[in-house]
């Protein structure tokens, strides 16, 4: 999907109209926090799934990441259908999905048909995941602009926190996650049913909020977009003949990227593409989606009790959304480059602390216990990661990749790059279950590998694009590095 042409003549007229954009990108940002409640409430299901369908290691991570599957697909038709029916739509279908994939996860009767659920609650990930920041870009005002974009991201940790603590909280009412909660339902089930609430406040701000005035104009609804940017952002008369003269000429000048763009002969992608890959895959290869997806299965697995297991889920959620505030302010002042080094650093200590620790772990009566010694620091190293990552990586890649590619090719190049994003998340959550069983060390072991290779590949591969027009982008990666060497203006 294209991105808006910024606009010289575009001026906020004081607080009362920002506020006015401000809930606005608050409205679509909710489906960042589908995204992260979706993603998240089977942290505290894991076990009790496991045990009610009898399923083994590699079918519950089937079960687990066949969520990720869907959220690529989604996100990959996402834009091309939003520039036809437009992006209220979109979101809407986005709410249906995650209303149906909540309602039947918790009505399960097998591990399959729990699958096929989670698969279209993934399908609403991924529409999400492209159409939050794309509405919020398209409506927001330019000052304002970075800072609304980063709600997206702001309300993907916040549904990480809801759905760790709902899991909790409904565990701990009934007793443990397999108990009956109400209404002779398990809390497990509950889990996944009380994500129909989210759902639904969704799809209702998705017929309340105002379409986009780019997709309005594009489809020739000048004098409604007009109407959008005069209501929302209260803009004079000629500051809006201003934007939409800025839009149409944008729209008329655009040519769809397609994969033809980003094709080279040697390396099948553009050296740049491949960049961008890299950077999505490495966000997840070193593992911190387990810590969302199976955090509470996996204090458990090395001996502590189920109430302290979810506990300890939460206290990390809380940590992720502190941590990513924190990124929010610093992105902007020292750069994504130095962010990125210092994670990968942080990360590489924290998770060889993990590893060492799940190392020392003992058997006892069959189950494997941490050290006493060790414990403590495994749970702080737990936590350090969390923090690092939040901090550089999380919202970071994200930046990174909006900014990197040259405008003719950024749509598809972010196509390509997310889908990997969800490729690679899905190999990892699908792999843990038995890689856990096999030996918690070498997991850990692996992730740290990956975290260090993040770091060698951030120091030779990646530009700051801190301070650089989008326009000075190049498909030739190596004239981005070149550029970087220089000052920027």
């Amino acid at each position: 999907m294209s991105e808006p042409a910024a606009d010289p003549h575009y001026q906020d007229h004081g607080e009362k109209h920002a506020a006015r954009a401000i809930l606005v990108s608050v409205a679509a940002a909710v489906g960042g926090f589908l995204f992260g409640f979706d993603s998240s409430v089977i942290n505290g299901a894991v076990d009790s799934v496991q045990g009610k369908f009898g399923l083994s290691s590699f079918i519950i991570g089937f079960v687990v990441a066949i969520s990720l599957i869907g959220a690529a697909i989604g996100a990959w038709f996402a834009g091309p259908l939003a520039d036809k029916v437009g992006r209220l739509k979109i979101m809407f279908s986005g709410g249906v999905l995650f209303l149906i994939s909540s309602i039947g996860s918790g009505l399960a009767v097998s591990a399959w048909d729990l699958a096929a659920w989670r698969l279209i609650g993934g399908l609403g990930i991924g529409i999400a995941s492209v159409i939050g920041p794309t509405y919020i870009s398209e409506i927001a005002p330019a000052r304002l602009r970075g800072r609304l974009s980063s709600l997206q991201q702001m309300a993907i940790v916040l549904g990480i926190f809801v759905a760790l603590l709902s899991d909790a909280w409904m565990a701990n009412s009934a007793g443990s996650a397999s108990d009956q909660l109400w209404f002779g339902v398990a809390a497990w089930r509950w889990m996944f049913i009380v994500g129909v609430i989210p759902s639904v406040v969704y799809g209702l701000l998705a017929l309340t909020i105002p379409e986009s005035p780019r997709f309005l104009v594009a489809k020739g609804k000048v004098e409604r977009a007009k109407t959008v940017l005069m209501e929302v952002l209260s803009e004079s008369s000629e500051a809006v003949d201003a934007r939409i003269a800025e839009i149409k000429k944008t729209v008329a000048t655009e040519k769809p990227a397609s994969y033809r763009d980003v094709y080279h002969k040697k390396f099948l992608l553009l050296p740049i593409v491949w960049v961008g890959v890299g950077i999505a895959f490495f966000q997840q290869f070193v593992g911190i989606n387990v810590i969302f997806y199976y955090s509470t299965s996996l204090w458990q697995s090395v001996g502590f009790d189920e109430s302290f297991s979810f506990t300890a889920s939460v206290i990390t959620s809380i940590v992720n959304v502190l941590v990513t505030i924190i990124a929010i302010l610093l992105v902007d002042k020292i750069g994504r480059r130095l962010l990125l080094l210092i994670g990968s650093a942080g990360m590489t200590v924290s998770l060889a602390i993990m590893c060492m620790g799940f190392a020392h772990s003992t058997i006892v009566n069959g189950t494997p216990h941490l050290d006493p010694g060790w414990g403590p620091a495994t749970l702080v190293a737990a936590n350090a990661f969390v923090v690092f990552f939040g901090a550089s990586w999380g919202p970071v890649m994200w930046v990174l990749l909006g900014e990197m590619f040259p405008n003719r090719i950024r749509g598809v190049a972010m196509a390509i790059s997310t889908a990997g994003n969800w490729i690679a998340n899905f190999i990892v959550t699908l792999t843990f279950p038995a890689l856990r069983d096999a030996s918690l060390s070498m997991t850990y072991g692996i992730y740290a590998l990956c975290a260090l290779l993040s770091f060698v590949f951030v120091y030779f591969l990646i530009p700051e694009t801190k301070g650089k027009e989008l326009e000075d982008m190049s498909t030739d990666f190596r004239v981005v590095r070149k550029k970087d060497k220089k000052p920027a203006d």
